[in-house]
């Protein structure tokens, strides 16, 4: 189910322009801190909603970045998968508060990267089909997402920042690393 609101939304209603802000590399602290729920009305929180997604744009290749990633431990992350070539369903630009899952299926295994591990990439087994839940900054309605692929796998990555997590703690061990052959 397409909730009405993520139709609609758009960065541009949270009424301010982000900040760039550094991303914090691994092994900061803030990256193993399972972040705090959030009032998605709090004017700090809707600025760190701008935060991350000015964030994002201006880093190349970045398809999510998650409020930890900032070094704030939050439920909060950024998310736009447009124009990856992984891409099946996309829902544009969009930035999610205390997303929970509701439903996942099909696991795959597939590589991913992180900006907060610049070096590395892994294969991580996430699932390809996505059911969850959050709430929109700057709204009090929740959102239920459903998506499939790329973006399902975006999301997952993006969630497993938010409690703590990195895709170093998903990988079956040291031989499902890889050093990182492109620098974006």
């Amino acid at each position: 189910m397409i909730n009405q609101l993520l139709e609609t939304w758009t960065p541009a209603q949270l009424g301010l322009v982000g900040d760039v802000l550094e991303v914090i590399r691994a092994p900061h602290p803030v990256l193993a801190t399972e972040g705090a729920d959030v009032d998605p009305m709090d004017p700090v929180m809707i600025a760190l909603a701008a935060d991350l997604v000015a964030t994002m744009r201006v880093s190349p290749g970045c398809v999510g970045l998650a409020a930890p990633q900032v070094g704030v431990a939050a439920q909060m992350f950024a998310l736009d998968v447009t124009g990856h070539p992984k891409t099946r369903t996309c829902h544009g630009v969009f930035v999610l508060c205390n997303a929970s899952v509701i439903e996942a299926t099909r696991q795959e295994k597939a590589r991913e990267g992180c900006m907060s591990v610049p070096d590395l990439t892994g294969d991580v087994k996430r699932a390809t089909r996505l059911t969850i839940r959050g709430t929109l900054p700057g709204t009090v309605d929740l959102l239920t997402l459903t998506t499939d692929a790329f973006e399902a796998r975006a999301i997952q990555h993006e969630l497993d920042h938010c409690a703590g997590k990195l895709f170093l703690d998903r990988v079956a061990g040291a031989h499902a690393l890889y050093p990182r052959k492109v620098y974006l």
